[in-house]
């Protein structure tokens, strides 16, 4: 059984494909956790279980991966590198006290490498780099390690550093221990060509050693060497206040530099009683911090979420004091009760059951009717509420639909279940164009959605561009006379109706007005006139969209003492409407939304060409205050235009960019562009 003192949680973050579930499998391997090494190409490692993952061959969801060591446990979460999976990456920082960020040697920086260093500079949280890769063809760790320092600056300091043969990587050296490893983690002798890159990095070591504390930097200007204690306190230090960020290197394949790369962590990552606190919430939104404590009353906090077709399994690590598997707990949430049993350490889809999980762990529940991602669980009147997840607004929309006719309610159900695993994506009915929309970060995870409504819920669903909710109006006034008359043995129908159309800016809604004299149409069959009127608004005559900033005023008439009725005047209304509407000058108008893109400087251009071909108008352009060298764009863009600018935005800027868009009004659509929109509507309403 561990303590909080024995264990470290750290996620594992960077680019697709750099190395993150491999150096898990070599952790594991060099641990004797497993007997082979999983390949990712065979589907048979440890962290990439899901059947979409092996099939696909890239990470989806985080995996709880732990490694046991000497008396302590790593709990390393391994997270997808792709950004469409970015809700992942936000969960997992919630609960751990570092970060690695994992890079190629051969590769070097990635978009997934500084979206990392990001994501932990956000979150506050310690950084450390791994270079991967070390084995492969033209892999140069020490350019690298410059390109590191250029990037992230001073702080970047290499605690691992290969031995080179030639260009190959034949053992690797540990800086503060001053040794020298070969593959197989046994110690060998130290090159005499490293004892200059010793003494070289652990000088700036140093001086970033004294710059935490106020003695050391006295002690480093008096050019007195640190003790142990003192090295070992003031790296660690430096990591939790980011001015150390170690690098180590190695190569999962042969499990070169592994085992330092363990020992390493261990010894100066914080464990969870050092690391940052929760931030908790009060019933009044009031955020206090909740400090790990092994002592205190029994809470643990869910932070993500697997379903499937038999249940689900409920990802949590313990904020305070211990879980036992006999307790019987409240959601924070909802106030319902749950009888815990059904507990487990988990590692990749294999988990080992337990009875008990310690303060700083990480465990899992199974079905756990009432809890969701982010909710948190403890004794009756002691349970505490935790900061709700936070995650980039879903921008990609794409309608959904059941691919068999009567599926509907099906799709609806899967989706409810793969958003508890999936928090980052919304789906919900859309009442004006009567489609189900789902958004999401971008295409890639949306298809991954449809996969697994497939896989696991048994429907098949498909994914079609949304609809654009477009409106008609009318830009000229129109006079117009409607008449029914119809005469079948017994009482006929007769309604007569002159109604005046025109432009109005008032309100969105139809504005009815009354001018008759003398009674020329009866008083109660005044209202059938507006309510044929508004019976017919919901559908335009260019292309069947709803009119909007419409008056229509009813200013002369006359009815039959016996054939007159509501209908009739309701029939007699709809045929002025479709007579009129066509004389009146009708157009169409779009919606327009107000669009932020934040993009680095070097992207600009390509940026604002391609806003310009969307019909956009850039309204400005300021520096982004949380990030140097970044820019924001503000614009107002037709929103029929922006289907795939998820997708675009993502090929433009390699990953970088991200963007917000919200609806501000409608405005008319430019003639030119009016006859396809026409052209499509009338198609789709044929079918």
């Amino acid at each position: 059984m561990y303590t909080a003192n024995d264990i470290r949680n750290v996620c594992l973050l960077g680019h697709g494909g750099d190395g993150k579930s491999a150096l898990c499998e070599s952790m594991l391997f060099t641990t004797k956790a497993i007997t082979r090494l999983g390949k990712r190409a065979d589907g048979t490692t440890v962290s990439d279980f899901d059947e979409e993952e092996k099939k696909r061959q890239y990470s989806i969801k985080t995996s709880v991966i732990p490694v046991e060591y000497k008396k302590s446990k790593l709990n390393v979460l391994d997270n997808p590198g792709y950004f469409d999976f970015a809700g992942e990456v936000v969960q997992s920082l919630r609960v751990v006290d570092s970060g690695i960020i994992c890079l190629s040697a051969k590769s070097g920086i990635a978009v997934g490498t500084e979206k990392g260093w990001k994501a932990l500079a956000d979150a506050d949280l310690p950084a450390m780099f791994y270079v991967s890769k070390l084995d492969e063809e033209h892999a140069n760790f020490f350019g690298t390690l410059e390109s590191l320092r250029e990037t992230f600056g001073a702080s970047v300091i290499p605690f691992t550093f290969p031995i080179l043969k030639g260009e190959e990587a034949v053992g690797i050296v540990d800086l503060i221990a001053k040794k020298a490893y070969d593959a197989a983690g046994k110690e060998i002798a130290l090159p005499a060509d490293a004892e200059e890159k010793i003494e070289e990095y652990m000088m700036e070591l140093n001086e970033q050693v004294a710059e935490t504390d106020e003695e050391l930097m006295e002690k480093f200007f008096m050019e007195e060497p640190f003790t142990d204690e003192e090295l070992l306190r003031g790296i660690k230090d430096g990591l939790k206040q980011r001015a150390i960020t170690p690098v180590f290197c190695g190569c999962a394949m042969n499990g070169l530099g592994t085992t330092a790369l363990i020992e390493n962590i261990i010894k100066y990552a914080p464990n969870p009683l050092e690391g940052k606190p929760m931030i908790a919430v009060d019933e009044d939104g009031n955020e206090s911090e909740y400090a790990i404590d092994a002592s205190g009353n029994p809470v643990a906090f869910v932070f993500n979420t697997a379903a499937d077709q038999y249940g689900k399994n409920s990802y949590f690590k313990v904020i305070s004091g211990d879980i036992e598997d006999t307790l019987t707990v409240v959601n924070g949430r909802t106030g319902d009760n749950e009888k815990l049993g059904n507990m487990f350490f988990p590692k990749g889809k294999e988990n080992t059951k337990t009875s008990k999980i310690c303060c700083g762990d990480i465990g899992v529940f199974t079905k756990l009717a009432s809890v969701k991602t982010g909710d948190s669980i403890g004794l009756a009147g002691k349970v505490v509420n935790f900061k709700p997840m936070e995650y980039a607004e879903p921008c990609y929309r794409m309608a959904i639909y059941a691919k068999n006719k009567g599926q509907e309610d099906k799709v609806a159900s899967g989706l409810v279940k793969l958003n508890e695993e999936d928090a980052s994506f919304t789906f919900g009915n859309d009442p004006e164009t009567k489609e189900m929309i789902i958004a999401g970060v971008c295409d890639i995870q949306l298809s991954v959605i449809i996969a697994k409504l497939l896989s696991k819920y048994k429907v098949e669903a498909v994914l079609q561009p949304a609809k654009i909710a477009y409106r008609e109006t009318i830009k000229k006034k129109a006079e117009v006379h409607g008449r029914h008359k119809k005469q079948s043995g017994g009482h006929g129908q007769f309604g007569d109706v002159y109604i005046r159309f025109e432009p109005q800016s008032e309100s969105e809604d139809m504005i009815f007005a009354d001018e008759t004299v003398g009674g020329c149409v009866p008083k109660n069959f005044i209202p059938s006139v507006e309510k044929g009127l508004r019976n017919c608004i919901g559908k335009g005559v260019l292309a069947g969209y709803p009119v909007v900033f419409l008056k229509a005023t009813l200013y002369f008439g006359s009815s039959h003492p016996v054939d007159s009725s509501d209908m009739a005047f309701q029939t007699a209304a709809g045929i002025a409407y479709k007579d009129g509407l066509p004389t009146a000058a009708p157009t169409l108008l779009e919606p327009i939304a107000e669009l932020k893109v934040m993009i680095p400087d070097s992207n600009m251009g390509d940026i604002i060409g391609d806003l310009n071909k969307r019909r956009g108008r850039v309204m400005g352009m300021n520096p982004d205050p949380k990030n140097t060298g970044w820019q924001i764009v503000e614009a107002e863009v037709p929103m029929g235009e922006m289907s795939s600018y998820s997708i675009d935005l993502r090929s433009m800027t390699q990953g970088r960019g991200a963007y917000t868009m919200k609806f501000v009004r409608y405005e008319e659509v430019p003639q030119m562009n009016q006859a396809k929109i026409i052209e499509d509507a009338k198609k789709e309403d044929d079918e």
